[in-house]
C-alpha cells in the first residue's frame, strides 16, 4: 500500500513538472510588443533622426542648387550687360558680396521709385537722363509695380535686368557727381592739370550707404561757381553774346569741367583762363590783380594744335629778369630759317645768336638757310628791347616749355581775340604781376632796377614762397555781377567734350 502511494506521488510530480515545462515554452514563444526594450527604442529614435537629417540635407541641397542656378543666371546677366558700366568688375564684386541676390529692387516699397525720381534730377546738372538708362528702367519698374510679370524664369530675368540697370545707373551717377563723366586727360593731349582719379571705394559707397538718398545728397557738387552755373542753366536765359540754345550747351559742358577734381585749394594762386585771354591773381577767394594775356594759336588744318597753350598746373618758383630766349627747334625750323633766308641780317638785327655744336657762329649771314640742315644749329636771342620775352619771364616746371612773360609787342593787347603766341602766355602787366608775387621790398626793387638798365644782363631771382599757377580752359561762368559769361571755343575743346558726352548718353535696350 505504501509503495502504491509513493508511486502515485512521483507520477503527479512528474506530470506537474511536464506541464510547467510546457507552460514555460509557450511563454517564450509569445512575441513581445515592438520597442518593448530601451535598446530597441533607442535604435528606432536614431533611425528617425537620420531620416530627418537626410530630408534636411536634401532640402538644403535643393536651396543651394537654386541659389547656384540663380547666381549663374546673375553672372550671365552681369556679363551680358557689362557695357552698361565703365566698371563691370566693380559691379561683379558688389554682387558677389551680396551672394548674387537682388538687393536694390528687393528693398520694396517706394525706394526704387525714389531712386528713379532722384536720377531724373540729373538734368539740373546738365546731364541727359539717357545716361542713367531711365528710358529702359521706367517700363520695367511700372511692370513690377503692377505685377504684370508672370511667375516664371522670365520674371526673374526681367527683375535681374531691372536690378542691373539701376545698379549701373547709380554707379554712373555716383561717379559723375564726384569726378565727372569724362576723364579730361583722355580728351585733350595738352591737358596736364593734376586731377584726382576716380576712387572706387568712394564711388561704390552708394551701395553700402545706410541711407541711399542721403548719400546721393551728400555727393552733390557745391562750389559757388558750380551753383551759379546751375542757376543760370535753370533760368534758361542766354548770354549777351549767345542765344539760349548755345548758352545752355556751353553751360552744360562747363558744369562737367567743374565736376573734375582739379580746382585750386591754395590761399593764393595765379589763374589764367585761356579762352577769356585773362590772368588773375587770386588771394583768399578774391582777385587782387587782373590783366589781359595773349595765348597760343588754335589748331588749323595745317597745324593740329602744336601752338596751343596747354592746360596745366605748377608752381612759380623764379623769374628771369632780362631773359635769354632759347628759341625752340620747331620755331627755328618753321620761322627763323625762313626769315633769315629772306634777310641775311635778320638774325643780327634781332639780337639772335647762332650756335653749332655749342660754339657761336661768327658770320651767320653767309649761311644758306634754305639748303642747310637747320637741326645742326641752335638759336638764342639776347636780352634787350628786341627780345620776344620782353624784360621778365615767370618760370614754373612743366613738360611743354611754356611760361608767363613780358612782350615788346604791346599792340597785341588791343586785340579782342589774342590767340597769337607759340604757346607761352604773354602778360599785359608784368611789373604788377611781379609785385603781386614778391610784394614790396628789396627784392621787388632789385627786379625793377634790373629791368631799367641800358645794358641788360640776364638774372634769376627766386620767389620768397612758391605760388601755384593754373592755365585753364573755361568757356562759361557767372561773373561777380551775376552775369553769365560765354567765350569762344578757340581750341575746339568744347566740341570734343560735347561729342564725348553725347557718346556716353546711351539708351539701354
Amino acid at each position: 500500500m505504501l509503495k502504491w502511494v509513493v508511486f502515485v506521488v512521483k507520477e503527479k510530480v512528474r506530470l506537474f513538472l511536464f506541464m510547467l515545462g510546457i507552460a514555460l515554452l509557450s511563454a517564450c514563444a509569445i512575441k513581445r510588443p515592438k520597442g518593448s526594450t530601451m535598446l530597441e527604442k533607442y535604435g528606432q529614435d536614431q533611425k528617425e533622426t537620420l531620416d530627418s537629417d537626410l530630408q534636411e540635407r536634401r532640402r538644403q541641397q535643393g536651396i543651394l542648387k537654386r541659389q547656384n542656378d540663380s547666381a549663374l543666371v546673375f553672372k550671365q546677366q552681369l556679363k551680358a550687360n557689362s557695357s552698361l558700366t565703365e566698371h563691370p568688375e566693380w559691379l561683379d564684386s558688389i554682387y558677389q558680396d551680396h551672394l548674387y541676390k537682388l538687393f536694390l529692387i528687393a528693398q520694396g516699397g517706394k525706394t526704387p521709385f525714389k531712386i528713379v525720381e532722384y536720377l531724373r534730377k540729373s538734368t539740373l546738372h546738365g546731364l541727359d537722363t539717357n545716361y542713367f538708362y531711365l528710358n529702359a528702367i521706367g517700363p520695367l519698374l511700372r511692370d513690377m509695380e503692377q505685377h504684370q510679370l508672370e511667375s516664371s524664369s522670365l520674371k526673374y530675368r526681367e527683375q535681374l535686368k531691372l536690378e542691373m540697370l539701376m545698379a549701373s545707373a547709380l554707379l554712373r551717377y555716383s561717379e559723375a557727381m564726384q569726378y565727372g563723366l569724362i576723364r579730361p586727360d583722355s580728351l585733350d593731349k595738352n591737358y596736364f592739370i593734376k586731377t584726382q582719379a576716380p576712387d572706387r571705394s568712394k564711388i561704390t559707397a552708394v551701395f553700402s550707404a545706410p541711407d541711399l538718398l542721403a548719400f546721393l545728397d551728400s555727393i552733390q557738387p557745391s562750389s559757388a561757381a558750380y551753383l551759379a552755373l546751375q542757376k543760370a542753366l535753370k533760368s534758361g536765359k542766354g548770354a549777351l553774346n549767345r542765344n539760349k540754345e548755345d548758352a545752355e550747351q556751353t553751360i552744360k559742358l562747363n558744369l562737367e569741367r567743374l565736376r573734375w577734381k582739379n580746382q585750386p585749394d591754395a590761399q593764393k594762386y595765379v589763374w589764367v583762363n585761356i579762352p577769356d585771354f585773362t590772368l588773375k591773381v587770386i588771394e583768399k577767394g578774391s582777385a587782387i590783380l587782373e590783366m589781359k594775356v595773349c595765348v597760343g594759336e588754335g589748331r588749323t588744318d595745317t597745324d593740329p594744335g602744336t601752338k596751343e597753350t596747354p592746360q596745366l598746373n605748377s608752381m612759380i618758383y623764379s623769374v628771369q629778369v632780362n631773359p635769354i630766349w632759347n628759341i625752340p627747334a620747331s620755331i627755328a625750323r618753321k620761322e627763323i630759317s625762313r626769315y633769315a633766308s629772306n634777310d641775311p641780317y635778320y638774325l643780327s638785327n634781332n639780337d639772335i645768336d647762332v650756335y653749332k655744336a655749342g660754339k657761336r657762329v661768327n658770320s651767320p649771314e653767309g649761311i644758306d638757310w634754305l639748303s642747310t640742315d637747320i637741326s645742326q644749329y641752335t638759336f638764342k636771342q639776347r636780352p634787350g628791347e628786341q627780345n620776344s620775352l620782353g624784360k621778365i619771364k615767370f618760370i614754373f616746371n612743366n613738360n611743354s616749355s611754356v611760361y608767363l612773360h613780358d612782350t615788346p609787342a604791346r599792340s597785341a593787347f588791343k586785340k579782342k581775340a589774342r590767340a597769337i603766341s607759340h604757346g607761352c602766355v604773354r602778360v599785359e602787366k608784368p611789373m604788377e604781376l611781379a609785385f603781386a608775387l614778391f610784394g614790396p621790398g628789396k627784392t621787388y626793387d632789385q627786379i625793377k632796377t634790373a629791368m631799367e638798365r641800358s645794358y641788360p644782363r640776364a638774372k634769376y631771382i627766386g620767389l620768397p614762397a612758391k605760388v601755384p599757377v593754373y592755365l585753364t580752359y573755361i568757356t562759361a561762368w557767372v561773373d561777380e555781377q551775376r552775369l553769365l559769361q560765354i567765350r569762344n571755343d578757340i581750341y575746339g575743346l568744347d566740341d570734343l567734350l560735347y561729342k564725348e558726352m553725347k557718346a556716353r548718353e546711351m539708351i539701354a535696350e
